[in-house]
């Protein structure tokens, strides 16, 4: 989720569209979230670890 973040991040970035830019910062905001919720070992989506 954060990879893909990212790519949407510089897609938008590069065509200057701003949907584009803006999924892609909750895209990666959503995926450090679940990242470090899993990383302190509360369950994310049934599972003790996302990644």
């Amino acid at each position: 989720m954060i990879v893909l973040g990212i790519i949407l991040l510089v897609i938008g970035f590069l065509t200057g569209l701003s949907i584009l830019w803006t999924i892609g910062i909750i895209l990666v905001v959503i995926g450090i979230i679940l990242w470090i919720l899993g990383a302190v070992g509360h369950s994310v989506g049934g599972r003790k670890h996302y990644w």
